[in-house]
């Protein structure tokens, strides 16, 4: 992460907000860029997510530049304060709305449909519980075939991911943070992985005709 200037002293952060509020450019400019440290500190709270740093490090920036247009100086209270609020709220309007418009790839979401019209989810060939032979059958046979999948279309590292994600092949299921551990790559690559490799098994076993 990149390094940031110090932040301003109490009589230096007085000075350049009566320059900012007397119509001084330079002044904001000034107040930003020696705050910037603050956003670094803020965005710490955020760590895990897979958020890319450098993005919330952009989006905390916004809050900040709210914040030193904003603020209120002559109540006598310092702008950190006040700025750590403002790139908080920032950052949490930006996680809500990715939230919102993200669509999630996962064994949760349906592939097709049964012969009744029911959706049909990679997860329930996983977890399958059927007491109806033909059901049984069928079901056995999309195990067969996802299996065959993962073995055929994903590279190594998809094949391994999935299988410690899921449990598969015998394997203890993991979080995203411990895959992520014990193959010394970022968590956010972990679910970037998982993602692309759902999405291929999806595409190939809807291709395949699964019953």
């Amino acid at each position: 992460m990149k390094t940031f200037q110090k932040p301003l002293n109490a009589d230096e952060e007085k000075v350049f907000l009566q320059k900012y509020q007397e119509g001084d450019p330079d002044a904001k400019n000034v107040l930003i860029e020696r705050n910037l440290r603050l956003v670094a500190h803020v965005i710490k709270k955020y760590q895990g997510l897979e958020e890319d740093p450098e993005d919330l490090i952009s989006i905390g920036t916004i809050g900040l530049i709210k914040a030193v247009t904003t603020f209120d100086h002559t109540k006598g209270n310092r702008l950190a304060a006040y700025a750590a609020r403002c790139i908080d709220n920032e950052i949490l309007m930006y996680l809500r709305t990715r939230k919102k418009t993200s669509r999630e790839v996962s064994f949760y979401e349906p592939i097709g449909t049964d012969k009744e019209g029911n959706e049909i989810h990679l997860l329930d060939i996983i977890e399958g519980d059927f007491e109806d032979t033909v059901e049984r059958y069928s079901f056995e046979e999309n195990v067969k075939l996802l299996y065959r999948l993962m073995e055929s279309e994903l590279t190594p590292q998809e094949y391994q991911i999935l299988k410690m994600r899921y449990g598969f092949f015998g394997e203890t299921e993991c979080t995203q943070k411990v895959i992520a551990g014990k193959l010394g790559i970022s968590r956010s690559y972990v679910s970037r992985i998982e993602k692309n490799a759902v999405e291929k098994l999806r595409r190939h076993f809807q291709s395949a005709g699964a019953s």
